[in-house]
Order: structure tokens, then sequence, then C-alpha cells
């Protein structure tokens, strides 16, 4: 299999990084088609199950980040995985950084199934550790009473 076929989404990778680190909604966006999906698989109570489009994901990103004082300052402990199909990368990685206004530390867990074709992605599955964020961003007892009022 030529590089280039394995090196493309790799590139994404490190675009997308970029732009969770500088919070650029427009720099994430503009790595996805038109008609991509970015899939939340574990959603909790305020958080969309997914994004549709490019432009949803540019919208639902910026809003996520203005209301967030979540400051990440580092992508770490990144393990990617490739497997047969050279279009689809795994990765595992821990965002973190400090909050606002108080400067305390976080650390979010996750991992992110990236399908990338023509060097764009167009579709992602984010499987983010959404009660330790909810924790560290103060809002566990909402989402706990969020979810004990759904069932």
């Amino acid at each position: 299999m030529p590089q280039s076929d394995r090196s493309a989404p790799r590139e994404v990778l490190a675009r997308y990084h970029r732009a969770v680190l500088d919070r650029s909604a427009d720099d994430l966006a503009d790595l996805y088609a038109a008609d991509a999906v970015h899939e939340f698989p574990f959603p909790f109570p305020g958080m969309p199950a997914r994004h549709q489009g490019r432009e949803e994901v540019r919208a639902g990103y910026r809003a996520a980040w203005d209301a967030s004082p979540a400051r990440p300052r580092e992508i770490r402990d990144v393990v990617v995985h490739e497997g047969a199909d050279p279009e689809v990368l795994v990765v595992e990685q821990v965002v973190a950084g400090t909050l606002e206004p108080d400067g305390r530390p976080f650390a979010f867990p996750g991992v992110l199934v990236l399908r990338v074709r023509g060097g764009l992605l167009v579709h992602v599955r984010d499987y983010l550790d959404g009660l330790g964020a909810a924790h560290a961003l103060g809002r566990l007892q909402a989402v706990a009473a969020a979810l004990d009022g759904a069932s």
C-alpha cells in the first residue's frame, strides 16, 4: 500500500489536534467533508448525539467551546491504531488543560474513530468520558438529575 494512503489520515489527525488545542471551530470544521457525520455514541444530557455536516460541526463546536471553561493545553498519551482499511484510524488520547477562571487541571480520556477520504473527515465517532467531563466542569449533579428523570 502506498505511503500516501496511510499518511493522509495522520495528517488530518494532526490538524484535528491543533484545532482542538486552539479551540478553533472553523479550523476543525474545515477538516470535514460537507456531508460528514460526527457522532457521540455516549452522549449525556444536553449533548447532541451527532453533528450532521460540516456546518453543524462548526456551529456545534463553536457553541460548546464558547460555553466551556475548559482550556485544552495538550493532547497526550496518544496511541494511533491502523487497521486493514487505510481510511480509518482509531485514536486513544487524553485531552488535558485547565478550567477557567481558577486554573484547576482536567484530563479527559477518549477514543476517536476517524474515517478520512480525499483528505477530509467523512465520519467521526467521538467516545468522550462524558461523566468525567461533567464532573470536572461541576455539572455532574445536573447530569445525574437529568439521567434520573429520564428513567
